[in-house]
């Protein structure tokens, strides 16, 4: 072979080693696992764990190279060696070999430790270094109080380079676990799926990166997309939807900073439900990150605050609390507000360490050097998911009624009356007057038997938005004739393809499947505008 460096020759050559026999310890680095005192996560490693573990080979712990740990081996000139931590104990055991021995007799190898037996003793070491090779000393403070630790986040390539062996170091030198659950990352690969590597250059500069896009947006693209045990194949935009998240954030701060408070406003009614619906989303929501955590689902954690931020907290309570242009908003809610944000922002942190830092200094009065850091997460209370359920269906008719004006052409400021059926308080009637611009809210047995609109359902409730003031109905009714046609003739291609015999036979089966989807959605589609003809030719 030759050097990849230096293109020498390398030849192959004898030479005694020293190893570590591995059969034992293995066996107790397998129990813990097996009896998950330890967690492997995802546990899908779990079975990697055991087939290392079972067919364990001894390790050679020697290495040749000119920097490193020194074995602590020393030869006599007799060749017999002695083991001892430093050259002073090693004199005196020698001597008891051979009284006759000086100093200057004996030879220290020359070989050093592999690197991961150094390593496998990172969890004791840093804490008592005296204590690794001293199963029988009493730990120091620092040891007694920090091991074993909780969690240990590394990659699944070592793990059982490190992991496996910092189990069985711990299990020697301390009798104990040195960690309770083990975080295995996916790796970052490029579009291809290949490893990021110096030599093909698909490897991005991070700080770059967090120039172009702020760490927080890089920390954010990231982690949204990595699910433990997932390789995550990189793409830019993936930082670049951490930095749109990071503007939206700055942006809320900015809208609410922005507002006038209004000690002689009084709290509407839309606010009012506003702060009680979010205040039970937020604890609704805190409950399941705090599950979703305590299960390691960090990326579904993120993702769930991401959508609880961007669109519950910015499109629809903001929304809803938004004063008037010109006018003030009242005291009760604007506190109400802050505190929210404060809630938010503590949720966001781990995530998002330095925009979260930076908006919750600002948002209040702090203290000399008081930090979001060692501020404590939110807790979730006691909320109604029935009361959330509710807001869904009303959430759910206002995106309905939104559909409807696009669907029309008719303006968001023009505003529409709704007619429902079923049970509907009145201040969930007041969140939709407001966001979907109704101006007469009534009930459907009040709707006349020639009246046109377009009715729809949301949970239970059946709701109606008269349109004759609004649209042209036999401009309607001729695109309606014109979307039929063409679904009619669409069906017809369709079902001549189906009816084909040897079409059905031959073809693949996806092919033939994607047919049958086509037919599908096409009756759906055509029964569909069945029924708003017959809505507008009442």
């Amino acid at each position: 072979g030759y050097s990849e460096r230096t293109n020498a020759v390398i030849e192959p050559r004898l030479s005694l080693q020293w190893f570590l026999k591995m059969e034992e310890a293995a066996k107790n680095a397998l129990s813990y696992v097996e009896d998950e005192r330890i967690r492997l996560i995802p546990d899908k490693y779990k079975n990697t764990y055991k087939h290392w573990m079972d067919n364990v080979r001894d390790w050679c712990i020697s290495r040749q190279l000119w920097w490193g740990q020194r074995i602590p081996a020393w030869y006599l000139p007799s060749g017999d060696f002695v083991v001892e931590p430093d050259a002073q104990s090693a004199l005196k055991a020698a001597r008891a070999i051979d009284p006759t021995i000086k100093p200057e007799d004996l030879k220290q190898d020359s070989d050093v430790l592999d690197t991961w037996f150094s390593s496998w003793l990172w969890p004791i070491s840093v804490f008592d270094s005296n204590k690794p090779g001293h199963p029988e000393a009493r730990p120091n403070s620092d040891l007694a109080y920090y091991y074993p630790t909780n969690d240990l986040v590394t990659a699944p390539e070592i793990l059982f380079f490190w992991v496996a062996r910092m189990v069985m170091a711990g299990h020697e030198f301390c009798g104990d676990l040195p960690f309770r659950n083990v975080y295995l990352t996916g790796t970052v690969r490029d579009k291809q799926g290949r490893k990021m590597s110096k030599s093909l250059g698909n490897s991005p500069d991070p700080i770059k990166l967090m120039e172009v896009y702020g760490a927080d947006g890089v920390r954010v693209g990231m982690l949204i997309c990595s699910s433990a045990g997932t390789d995550i194949l990189f793409d830019e935009s993936q930082v670049e939807q951490g930095r749109n998240f990071a503007n939206k954030i700055w942006n809320a701060y900015r809208l609410i900073k922005g507002w006038n408070v209004d000690e002689n406003a009084t709290q509407t009614t839309q606010a009012k439900v506003a702060v009680k619906w979010f205040d039970e989303m937020l604890s609704s929501s805190i409950e399941t990150i705090d599950d979703h955590f305590e299960k390691f689902r960090i990326s579904d954690a993120l993702m769930l605050i991401y959508k609880l931020f961007w669109d519950d907290f910015c499109a629809w309570y903001l929304e809803l609390i938004k004063p008037q242009q010109g006018a003030g908003i009242d005291a009760s809610t604007y506190n109400a507000t802050i505190t929210i944000f404060d809630k938010l922002l503590r949720i966001l942190h781990p995530f998002m360490p330095f925009i979260s830092e930076e908006l919750w200094q600002n948002i209040g009065e702090r203290k000399e050097g008081e930090t979001i850091m060692l501020s404590s997460q939110p807790e979730a209370e006691k909320y109604n998911p029935e009361f959330l359920a509710d807001f869904e269906v009303v959430k759910d008719c206002i995106v309905n009624i939104r559909g409807i004006r696009q669907s029309k052409g008719i303006s968001p400021k023009e505003p529409l009356s709704l007619l429902y059926k079923g049970e509907l308080g009145a201040e969930m009637i007041s969140v939709i007057e407001k966001m979907a611009n109704i101006n007469f809210v009534g009930s459907i047995s009040d709707k006349g038997a020639d009246a046109k609109g377009v009715s729809f359902l949301t949970g239970s409730l059946e709701f109606f938005i008269p349109l004759e003031e609004h649209v042209d109905v036999e401009e309607e009714l001729r695109k309606i004739e014109e979307e039929i046609k063409y679904y009619r003739g669409f069906l017809e291609n369709v079902m001549k393809k189906l009816s084909n015999e040897r079409f059905v036979s031959s073809a693949p089966k996806a092919v033939v499947d994607m047919e049958l989807k086509k037919r599908q959605d096409g009756e759906a589609k055509l029964m569909k505008l069945e029924e708003l003809k017959k809505e507008l030719t009442k």
